[in-house]
């Protein structure tokens, strides 16, 4: 809205007074714009809102059960570069120990399980004792590793991601996880009691400032779409090009923080040969999404239903579903799809499809996972055990993009979008009581309304503006006028003189002359006034009496010259003459003789 009071501004100091300007802007308005610059003034005040955090795929596929996108990071001092998994449901690192990489167990072993970390080549690591990670319990996959604390940063050398130092690391040389992995779950963890938590590597972040919230956007990537789509992972915001943002369902967390990410699982279906095919027998089951695992874990008899829609069969030995060269071959050229339709809860109905064509299920189990053959395909398929094993792994955030939100604790879930995934849009997420929508919280307006009014401000002045520039410009068109006017009478005038010169104007006799009318004659700008001239015949005060009149100065009598006196005698006075008038006397002749 900032622009907006600036365009505003702009228009009234270009086409209208100060005074007037200030009486065109309604109330509302003024209210508005003043709640916009004290809330400038307070950012000023308060600590700079970081940006979300885009942690750079390693532009790798790693794994053995995959493959997968992974991510860089770099622990201890000086750094050692590992490739980590995303964890949803983890909320430390773990990292593989050169333990992990014993001669002989496999080829290319540390390249293979993403470098390993080396503690005691690290001027930081600060040991502990050894753990367990005490989580993935209810599917039988925790395992322990040697713990401590080092300093931990996001993305390879040079990139300039950020680090944190003193992160809790767990190294580990188990194949339960064979490469490492990075938890976004801000939990702390507790290794022998809740006395002294130890914050986790996104607290920590938010802690120090260098993301705006407790919150991330992730999607897994695949490669079977676009010719390879790496995963994306956001810290404190998500990528809006990477999600159909016009479909999507948002879910409060669950009560149990170590299953927060619940949703409701409504329905399971696939179109096999024109026909829809029901997965889940049981409807409306409650399932934990966590990336930290590969697989889907379903009912026994939804895993039950896919394998009569897809031929799959069930390998005791290995509880996997694989799936030999000519099966995978037909189901390639099939290409099912399988739709997951998820909701809020199970009375909700607001739903969102998740649709995974056969391309997601479509995976790789290698050494040592399997030891015979060495590699196979494999769907990602488990059965379930107990609904606290329901699961949506990895192979399902292969199609959905996840924004979880800790600060207000909800997630959404969307479809993923393919057509800008080389294009990112990122937008932040900002901690309830901070960032710039927070801020409008003091004005008595919505923005629709502070919307309305800036644009109807805007549209009255820019009509007033030209009311005013069309009376401006008339006025000077009138004053060029009379300009002109008075420039052709001056040269009418001028004319004239040079004519009157050699005659004057005379007007015209009104009834003639002898009908009693009366000549004028104009004064004409040549005619002189009577001056006195100065004369050459000057008074000499030698030779006259001479006195200067009120001048104050008496000159005597000139030599030789007879001069007036006064008289003595009476005055002598005129009379008045009368106005008899003498006759005419009458002609005298003489007498003749």
């Amino acid at each position: 809205m900032q622009s907006s009071f600036s365009l505003t501004t702009i228009l009234l100091s270009i086409t209208l007074p100060t005074s007037l300007a200030a009486s065109l802007v309604p109330q509302a308005l003024r209210d508005v714009a003043s709640t916009a610059t004290s809330i400038v003034k307070r950012a000023e005040n308060t600590t700079t809102i970081p940006l979300p955090i885009v942690v750079a795929p390693s532009q790798y596929w790693d794994g053995v059960d995959g493959p997968w996108s992974s991510f860089a990071l770099q622990v201890g001092t000086p750094a050692q570069n590992v490739r980590v998994m995303v964890s949803t449901a983890g909320a430390f690192t773990w990292t593989i120990s050169d333990g992990g990489c014993p001669a002989g167990y496999v080829d290319d072993c540390i390249n293979s399980r993403g470098f390993i970390f080396q503690t005691n080549k690290s001027l930081t690591w600060v040991a502990n004792s050894i753990f367990n990670f005490n989580f993935e319990t209810n599917l039988g996959m925790d395992t322990n590793g040697n713990t401590g604390f080092d300093t931990a940063t996001l993305g390879w050398q040079g990139a300039g991601g950020p680090t944190v130092a003193h992160t809790t690391v767990f190294n580990v040389q188990s194949a339960q996880y064979w490469i490492g992995g990075f938890g976004l779950n801000p939990a702390p963890t507790n290794f022998t009691t809740f006395v002294d938590p130890q914050p986790s590597f996104m607290q920590q972040l938010k802690t120090n400032n260098m993301t705006p919230s407790l919150a991330y956007g992730y999607t897994a990537g695949n490669q079977y779409r676009n010719a390879k789509v790496f995963g994306s992972l956001v810290l404190g915001g998500y990528d809006e090009n990477r999600f159909d943002n016009t479909q999507n369902i948002s879910v409060p967390f669950y009560d149990d923080i170590s299953r927060d990410l619940l949703v409701t699982v409504k329905t399971v279906s696939s179109s096999v040969d024109g026909q829809t095919v029901d997965l889940l027998p049981t409807k409306d089951i409650e399932m934990f999404i966590d990336s930290t695992v590969p697989t889907i874990w379903l009912p026994t008899d939804a895993c039950e239903a896919f394998e009569t829609a897809f031929g799959l069969e069930w390998n005791e030995n290995l509880n996997m579903y694989l799936v030999n060269d000519s099966h995978h071959s037909d189901l390639l050229s099939s290409n099912p799809s399988v739709t997951f339709t998820l909701a809020a809860n199970d009375s909700s109905s607001s739903t969102v499809d998740i649709e995974l064509p056969y391309g997601a299920f479509d995976l790789t189990l290698e050494y040592p996972y399997i030891t015979s053959p060495n590699t196979s395909y494999y769907f990602p398929l488990q059965r379930a055990d107990n609904d606290t094993q329901y699961t949506l792994g990895r192979t399902f955030l292969q199609e959905a993009y996840l924004i979880a939100d800790y600060d207000r604790k909800n997630f959404t879930i969307a479809p993923c979008a393919w057509e800008q995934t080389t294009n990112q849009s990122i937008k932040s997420i900002y901690t309830p009581g901070t960032g710039p929508s927070e801020s409008s919280k003091g004005s008595n307006f919505p923005t629709a309304a502070i919307a309305g009014i800036v644009v109807g401000v805007v549209v009255l002045i820019a009509i007033l503006g030209a009311v005013l520039w069309f009376l401006r410009r008339r006025k000077n068109t009138e004053k060029r006028r009379v300009a002109e006017l008075e420039a052709k009478e001056a040269d009418q005038a001028k004319h004239s003189s040079e004519a009157g010169e050699t005659k004057p104007f005379i007007s015209n006799p009104i009834g003639g002359e002898l009908g009693g009318g009366e000549i004028h004659e104009l004064t004409a700008p040549h005619k002189p006034f009577a001056q006195e001239m100065e004369s050459p015949h000057k008074v000499d005060p030698n030779k006259a009496g001479y006195s200067e009149m009120e001048g104050g100065e008496y000159f005597g009598p000139g030599k030789g010259f007879a001069h007036e006196v006064d008289g003595s005698g009476p005055a002598i006075f005129e009379m008045p003459g009368s106005d008899v008038h003498e006759m005419p006397a009458p002609e005298h002749r003489p007498a003749e003789k």
